[in-house]
């Protein structure tokens, strides 16, 4: 009874229905969207960030900075079994660990940077992309300025101080001493230059969240550090690290305002119709009530028809959220795409939230009509 008594109503005011309904699901289609794509948004901005490179160098604890600065590694090593103890610690603020060992040598009468770098891991354990390129033992890459004085290419045998070499790649110009570096597999330098089961560096990514300035994350890692390699120091880039924290924050930050927003909207638009059904229907209610109807039974009517309209507009809005978050978002977040996939649950939240949402922003207008005097109502009609 209540209920075709609801549709007659919404059939009755067609077009202030249909005005509702399309701010009901213009709301649900946005907030779907937007949150069914923020894990993408969120993992596209640590991808994108992680890019920026390691921030976390640590070196042996000797090490003259002076002479690190200059050449840009120790001359210092420390056994490459410290990378193992990381494994150990339980509170651990560090991620895609390399361990790598540089020495500056002589080669085709030219002095180039031997760079042996080991496979990343994970004091985690959870698998994660790799930051670096992976390097096979007995193949190299070559920096851009060697390749280019020397007119190696992809595929060449080079013979790399009496060991035998394939390039598997030839690097990008970077501008920076990385053009003049030779990279290969870690055991492969340990045994070229007589320093097995050394290293003299370990890079890693900082996992630290900036989010006070009364935190300093540097003695936080410094202080683990002490826990975990008494032996050793660590330096932090903080240019990357800020700049990696501050970039998360403002997208998250921008995803919760534009949602805000869309709601708020969303909201004053409902009730501004609400308003507008109210006051068009004035007379109406005030004939109700001088003819006995009560003020509940005519509420249920206002909010009877808001909670309607909510369900059907959560239903809507959900599955066309859920569709334009998978048609647009792989072609905004390229590198995470596959992460898009429709969120079940907030079909759920959309048939509850949606129409207690209607119903709260028809709520003030629908009271301040069943509660005016009838006789005022009429007199002013």
């Amino acid at each position: 009874m209540i209920l075709k008594l609801l549709i007659k109503e919404i059939l009755h005011r067609k077009l202030n229905s249909v005005l509702s309904l399309l701010a009901i699901i213009t709301a649900v289609t946005l907030f779907v969207s937007f949150f069914t794509m923020s894990e993408a948004s969120k993992r596209e901005t640590i991808r994108l960030t992680r890019d920026m490179g390691f921030n976390l160098r640590i070196i042996p604890k000797e090490t003259d900075m002076n002479q690190f600065w200059l050449t840009g590694y120790s001359d210092l090593t420390m056994p490459e079994e410290y990378v193992d103890k990381f494994f150990l610690y339980e509170n651990f603020s560090y991620a895609h660990l390399t361990a790598t060992l540089h020495k500056k040598v002589t080669w085709r009468n030219r002095e180039v940077i031997l760079t042996g770098i080991s496979p990343e891991i994970e004091p985690s354990g959870i698998e994660k992309t790799s930051m670096i390129f992976s390097i096979e033992p007995g193949t190299v890459y070559i920096g851009f300025e060697i390749a280019n004085s020397f007119g190696i290419t992809t595929g060449d045998e080079l013979d790399i101080f009496n060991k035998s070499f394939t390039v598997a790649r030839i690097l990008s110009e970077t501008g920076s001493s990385d053009d003049i570096r030779i990279y290969t597999s870690l055991i492969d330098v340990q045994e070229m230059v007589g320093k097995r089961g050394e290293i003299n560096e370990i890079k890693a990514l900082n996992c630290l969240c900036l989010t006070s300035d009364e935190i300093n994350p540097i003695e936080i890692l410094r202080n683990q550090l002490n826990e975990v390699l008494p032996d050793a120091k660590v330096i932090i880039n903080q240019t990357i690290a800020v700049a990696r924290e501050r970039q998360r924050m403002m997208v998250e930050k921008y995803i919760v305002f534009i949602l805000t927003f869309v709601v708020i909207v969303c909201a004053i638009w409902i009730a501004a119709l609400a308003i507008i059904n109210t006051r068009e229907r004035q007379r109406e209610t005030g004939i109700l009530r001088a003819v006995g109807y009560r003020i509940g039974k005519i509420a249920v009517l206002f909010l009877g028809k808001a909670l309607l309209l909510g369900l059907v507009g959560g239903i809507f809005g959900y599955f066309i959220g859920t569709g334009l978050a998978s048609l647009i978002g792989p072609e905004i977040f390229k590198i995470t795409a596959n992460t898009i996939k429709p969120v079940y649950s907030l079909l759920i939240w959309s048939v509850i939230v949606a129409p207690v949402f209607t119903a709260f922003s028809t709520l003030i207008p629908a009271s301040l009509a069943v509660t005016r005097d009838p006789a005022l109502i009429l007199m002013e009609e």
